[in-house]
C-alpha cells in the first residue's frame, strides 16, 4: 500500500526541488547528538517548519523511526498502525518497516492496522520530508492516536520501550504535536510553559494531568505521554528544549496563536 500524500503544496512545497531547498534552509547547521526520542510540531512549514528544522537538524537519525501522532479526523481506528507499503512525498517513498511493525504490533495488540486513520492525518506527514532530507535510507513505523485514556497510553508507551529495547539497531521515536491552540499569546505561552516542564521533567503522568485539567489544547499529547513512558523505560535522563514559538511569530496575529515546541529526549 502507498499511502499518498494528503497536505502536499498545502503545507509543504509540492516541487522535490523547491520541497528539498525549504527543508534544508529549515535545517540550520549543527552539531548532532544521539538521542532516544523527540518531540516536533505539525503545521505548516511556514509556520512550525523552523521548530521542527532545529530539532532534526540536531539530531543524529538513524535509519528506522517510530512516528506517533493525532487522529485529527474522525474517521478510523483510535490507535491506527500501519505495517506494510510506504509514504509517498515528493521526494519519493519512506518505506514501512514491517518487521519493526510486526514487533511493535504483536507487543500491543489493541494497535490496529488501519488505513482510513492514516489516510488525511498530517501530523506524521509533514515529519517525513525532514527525515528524508537527514536520512535518505529512513524506515517508519506510523502510528495515529485518538484514545485518551492514560492507562492505555501507558501500556503503548511500555510495548514501544520493549520493541526498540529488542533491536540490534537503534530506532528514534517521534512525537508530532502542537502546543496549545487559538487563545491569546499570553495565554498560549503560559499554558505551554506548564505542558513543556513536565515535558522537561520526563513525566508523563503529569504531562497528561496537566494537559487535561488546565484546558490546554495540544492534539497530540497522547503521542508524547505514550513516547515518555517509552523513554524513560528506555533510560532516559534528560529533555532538552530547543525551541519554543508560536504562529505569531509569523503573522503577526497575537490574539489567536497555535504554539510550537521541539524537545530531545536523551
Amino acid at each position: 500500500m502507498i499511502r499518498l500524500p494528503a497536505v502536499s503544496g498545502s503545507f509543504y512545497p509540492s516541487d522535490p526541488g523547491e520541497l528539498a531547498r525549504q527543508v534544508d534552509l529549515l535545517s540550520p547547521v549543527s552539531e548532532k547528538i544521539s538521542a532516544i526520542a523527540c518531540v516536533v510540531p505539525h503545521a505548516g512549514y511556514v509556520y512550525s517548519g523552523h521548530v521542527a528544522g532545529a530539532v532534526y537538524s540536531s539530531l543524529r537519525i538513524p535509519s528506522r523511526c517510530i512516528l506517533l501522532g493525532p487522529r485529527h479526523f474522525p474517521q478510523g481506528e483510535r490507535m491506527a498502525i500501519l505495517s506494510r507499503g510506504a509514504f509517498r512525498t515528493p521526494l519519493g517513498d519512506a518505506p514501512i518497516d514491517e518487521e519493526l511493525a510486526a514487533d511493535l504490533a504483536h507487543r500491543y495488540p489493541r494497535l490496529r492496522e488501519d488505513t482510513v486513520a492514516h489516510e488525511r492525518e498530517h501530523s506524521l506527514e509533514v515529519q517525513i520530508p525532514f527525515l528524508q532530507r537527514h536520512a535518505p535510507d529512513v524506515r517508519i513505523v506510523p502510528v495515529t492516536l485518538a484514545s485518551d485514556r492514560y492507562p492505555a497510553l501507558e501500556e503503548l508507551g511500555r510495548a514501544l520501550a520493549q520493541t526498540v529495547s529488542a533491536q540490534a539497531e537503534p530506532v528514534l521515536l517521534v512525537a508530532s504535536s502542537d502546543m496549545n491552540h487559538y487563545e491569546s499569546e499570553a495565554v498560549t505561552r503560559e499554558k505551554d510553559e506548564r505542558a513543556i516542564a513536565r515535558m522537561l521533567a520526563l513525566d508523563p503522568r503529569g504531562l497528561y494531568d496537566v494537559v487535561r485539567n488546565e484546558e490546554i489544547s495540544m492534539c497530540g499529547y497522547a503521542a508524547v505521554v505514550a513516547m515518555l513512558v517509552a523513554a524513560r523505560e528506555l533510560g532516559a535522563t534528560e529533555a532538552t528544549l530547543v525551541r519554543h514559538a508560536t504562529s505569531g511569530d509569523v503573522n503577526g496575529d497575537r490574539a489567536q496563536v497555535v504554539g510550537y515546541a521541539g524537545i530531545i529526549v536523551r
